[in-house]
């Protein structure tokens, strides 16, 4: 049983470990230099996000699963 605890601590420790290496090396600091030829846009309003990131995708999910549904919809009696 010490092994398998061994094994679970040592897997908890690597993805930890990972982690907190990516989050370190993605530090919001390097956005603050702009790059040669950076020009944004305007923001988006708090209607335009949500549409963008929660509607869109729930809609386009919606259209994918009908159109799988009827893909598999069974066509009446089939002979064997």
């Amino acid at each position: 049983m010490d092994k398998k605890l061994s094994k679970k601590a040592v897997r908890a420790g690597v993805v930890t470990a990972g982690t907190t290496m990516t989050v370190l090396m993605s530090s919001p600091a390097f956005a603050v230099v702009r790059d040669d030829g950076d020009d944004p846009g305007s923001g988006l309003s708090v209607l335009q996000t949500l549409g963008l990131f929660v509607a869109t995708p729930i809609v386009l999910f919606l259209i994918i699963a009908g159109l799988v549904t009827l893909a598999e919809r069974p066509r009446g009696q089939q002979e064997r």
